[in-house]
């Protein structure tokens, strides 16, 4: 491009942002109170923003992101790089991952040298916006439009001109003290740092998968620090995060013939690490929850023999007293991939099988992929139809299926035509879909692409991606108004949106880590990971934007597994936002085998932990529904929660802000240590209260996960008889949470001044006085709207059983019981026999309780 017509398009972009500068002035606005007065600038620095802000520093050409004018992260313009090439070709895979990590296949494209820009100019500044013009040593020049986007957000369009740029590369200098999280799911680490992450499925010969498991790559990077960084684009990427310069994250885009389209980035600012995600999901969408049966247990075997198998299996979890809400029926049930239909010889009545879930209280999923098999005639009619209709892509590269080309979802027709299909399986009860595969479109391997070209326009350059968004989204268009389950194996950025969860594919059925050397029957593989991969990709996954996520209890790969792995993946799992239980070689804990050594001592733990999972639905659906308005991950890396330890543990993690999980990982082991976050922690089966920061040796028998609950916390639990949060026919024989949620329980530990908001708009509260007999209070508020109605049990948690009952304020006195069994079948009262139990009827919707505590509170030592 000519410097005069350089000169006309950055005066088109000026005026496009001086018509913008009305509604930038707007940012930070919305009634908000006035901001303090913003730290001085130095000498000929330009700024955007208010408490946080982005400072243009014009003598050294750095850009510095400040909140409260504090530096959180420097980024210099000579950061900002062009990949160049001899010609960029149409035909050319500039995926960049072969740079960084050769394949011996892929050769980099000719003359590829990089340029830093050598000069800058500021073209255009409203209050809100700058326009910049970057020139580089070869002529080459770009626009850099940076606007603020919402307080603690920067978006950044930066846009090449040129005929040779076919990459985009942005270097920013990090301090040896940041940790990073995010960037989707990956199995190996929750902290980054150090790592090589492609945002893209790879060739990898040396693990046992063969490709880098790299099924939910999220460009969302997350530092320590208060800031990150989201690249929205569909484009093959790579970040180095700190491999290559300790100092560097580096992040580089391969967009080919796009390149002139530019590269859209977000900056995010927040008060902590935690509160990044709310950025995230203000750009591209907001998660969105599906029904609570959704939260599981969800219970699923391999292969289902046959329908008397199937529902057998729901017979013995309602006889066996298990808690359950879901089961899919994984494949083969059709009589063909996909045929739409069910097997006639294995699965006779379908309609049979569907009434009886139902009666029982299950929701019935199935699973399902994008293909019609190719070499079946029962769905030889449906592929001639499709491909008289143009319903697969136009043009398709390597297939990774054993039934063919995928259906072109961004045809609407074909969407259309596909929901019609899918209609006999809602109609019969289907409440939801696992998705396999549709990961067929990939880069490439080599220098070539893997071409492929879909109804829309869109090919393999973007398509390897936003596939995905398509497919599921087609999916979620048949289930009910209120939605249902997406189990997906892949998934993209704003894949949130459809209220997908996300399980991490076919793991080990082991406790190896990812890429560990398993050696075995005389034979080794290098591990996909086992139990810590699994609990490894939970933590990158809610970090980025994901919050829904269940692997496949007791692993997949090299099953069966043995009763200790099961247990502690089953323990892992119970305090995890999605249970889903089911494994490669189709064990259940109801069935003994000399292989897999399960018994009725396990069979009890795991109804112990199902339970749990269950228990603890109100107080992990609150936090759930809480993303829409703060975006704090559900699960939360402990690094992530407390950079200031400056400890990045990746077998730790919180659930909220008041349950530590510690689970343990290792074969054999029988305790652990536990790096305890600061304050007064309580083991959640026992009370033995632990004091942070600190790392202590914690007793880990094989029964038990350690568990702790924050000093003061409110915990609210679902009854302990519940079975099932979906709805029930036969309501004599399942106690479920649909249509009666009965009264409300709530473990309550002694502490500062606390409440929880549920997020039906029931409030709990407690505060303790401190003394030699400091007093506690509780309240209980129904708010409009309120689900929990029927009154509330508490468990006052910690310490010794002296305590008495002072007062219960405005009411008649609490009677009292001789245990809790007779306290929970009275409308109200207290027993102190087996612990201080505290029932409230639904009149006592404002009742204040003071209890009195002795003065050796604390029923197990602190340590």
């Amino acid at each position: 491009m000519t410097s005069q017509a350089w000169r006309k398009a950055a005066r088109t972009v000026s005026l496009v942002l001086l018509s913008l500068s009305v509604s930038f002035g707007a940012c930070g606005g919305d009634g908000e109170q006035p901001l303090p007065a913003e730290p001085p600038l130095p000498p000929g620095a330009v700024a955007i923003g208010g408490e946080h802000r982005l400072v243009l520093n014009q003598e050294s050409g750095t850009i510095v992101l400040e909140r409260r004018g504090v530096p959180l992260v420097s980024l210099p313009l000579q950061g900002w790089q062009l990949g160049c090439v001899s010609v960029v070709e149409e035909q050319y895979n500039y995926d960049p991952f072969p740079l960084y990590r050769p394949n011996g296949v892929y050769q980099p494209p000719a003359g590829l040298h990089w340029v830093t820009p050598r000069a800058f100019s500021i073209r255009d500044r409203t209050a809100n916006a700058l326009l910049l013009e970057l020139e580089y040593p070869q002529g080459e020049r770009a626009s850099l439009v940076i606007r603020l986007a919402a307080m603690g957000r920067f978006e950044a369009h930066w846009r090449p001109v040129g005929d040779s740029i076919a990459y985009f590369r942005l270097r920013i200098p990090v301090s040896e003290a940041e940790a990073f999280y995010g960037l989707g799911e990956y199995y190996d680490d929750v902290n980054h740092r150090g790592k090589l992450r492609a945002m893209q499925i790879e060739l990898d010969p040396e693990i046992e998968s063969r490709y880098n498991e790299a099924h939910v790559p999220i460009p969302l990077l997350l530092s320590t620090a208060g800031w990150g960084v989201f690249v929205e684009s569909d484009f093959p990427a790579v970040f180095d995060v700190a491999h290559t310069d300790p100092a560097v994250v580096e992040t580089t885009w391969g967009t080919g013939v796009a390149s002139r389209e530019g590269l859209r980035v977000h900056w995010l600012l927040a008060e902590h690490a935690l509160d990044l995600t709310r950025h995230y999901y203000e750009i591209t969408g907001a998660f969105r929850l599906p029904p609570p049966w959704v939260y599981g247990p969800l219970v699923w075997r391999n292969e289902n023999r046959d329908q008397e198998q199937l529902e057998a299996d729901l017979r013995a979890m309602r006889r066996l007293d298990l808690a359950a809400s879901g089961v899919w029926i994984d494949r083969p049930y059709a009589t063909a991939v996909n045929s739409f239909d069910f097997d006639p010889e294995k699965f006779p009545e379908p309609e049979r099988m569907f009434r009886l879930a139902k009666a029982l209280g299950y929701r019935m999923a199935l699973w399902h992929s994008p293909y019609l098999d190719r070499s079946h005639p029962a769905t030889a009619a449906l592929r001639a139809e499709a491909r008289a209709e143009n319903f697969f892509p136009p043009r398709f590269g390597l297939l990774l299926n054993d039934w063919g080309e995928p259906i072109d979802f961004t045809n609407p027709e074909a969407v259309r035509w596909w929901q019609r299909l899918l209609q006999s399986y809602v109609q019969l009860g289907v409440h939801g879909f696992k998705l396999d595969y549709g990961e067929d479109v990939v880069t490439g391997v080599s220098a070539r692409r893997n071409r492929w070209q879909f109804f829309d326009g869109s090919d393999d350059r973007t398509m390897h991606s936003r596939y995905q968004w398509f497919y599921h989204s087609a999916y979620a268009g048949v289930l009910p108004a209120e939605g249902g389950l997406l189990l997906v194996r892949h998934a993209v950025f704003g894949d949130q949106r459809h209220g997908v969860v996300v399980w991490p594919g076919d793991l080990d059925a082991n406790f190896a880590r990812h890429r560990e050397r398993v050696e075995t029957d005389g034979s080794a593989y290098v591990a996909v990971g086992g139990l810590p991969a699994a609990l490894v990709a939970g933590l990158n996954l809610g970090s980025s934007g994901f919050p829904l996520y269940g692997s496949d209890t007791g692993g997949y790969r090299h099953g069966p597994p043995d009763k200790e792995l099961f247990t502690r993946w089953f323990q892992q799992t119970a305090l995890s936002t999605v249970m889903q239980i089911g494994t490669g070689t189709s064990e259940v804990a109801w069935e003994p085998t000399p292989a897999n050594g399960f018994d009725a001592e396990m069979l009890d733990w795991y109804r112990d932990y199902t339970r749990l999972h269950l228990r603890l639905f109100p107080y992990i659906w609150t936090y759930l529904h809480a993303l829409t308005s703060n975006g704090r991950p559900v699960l939360r890396p402990f690094g992530l929660a407390y950079p200031e330890l400056g400890a990045h543990p990746w077998d730790q993690y919180f659930v909220g802000d008041d349950l530590l999980v510690a689970p343990v990982v290792e074969r054999g082991a029988r305790e652990r240590d536990v790096l305890v976050p600061p304050g007064r922690w309580l083991d959640w089966w026992d009370g033995t209260a632990y004091v942070g920061p600190a790392t202590q040796r914690v007793p880990a028998p094989l029964p038990r996960l350690p568990l702790f609950v924050r000093e003061g916390a409110v915990i609210p639990l679902l009854r302990p008889t519940i079975d099932t949060l979906s709805p029930a026919e036969d309501s004599a024989a399942v106690d479920s949470l649909a249509g009666n949620p009965g009264v409300l329980y709530s473990r309550i530990v002694p502490g500062t001044s606390s409440g929880f908001a549920l997020f039906d708009g029931t409030y709990l509260a407690q505060s303790t006085t401190t003394g030699t007999n400091g007093q506690l209070t509780i309240e209980l508020e129904y708010r409009p709207g309120a689900w929990f109605r029927s009154g509330a049990m508490f468990e006052i948690f910690g310490f010794s059983r002296d305590a008495h009952i002072v007062a219960a304020h405005g009411k008649a006195p609490l009677p009292a019981f001789s245990s809790t069994a007779a306290l929970e079948a009275a409308a109200r009262g207290f027993t102190n026999c087996q612990g201080m139990w505290i029932k409230l009827a639904p009149s006592d919707s404002k009742l204040r309780v003071e209890i009195e505590l002795s003065a050796s509170s604390g029923e197990g030592a602190s340590r």
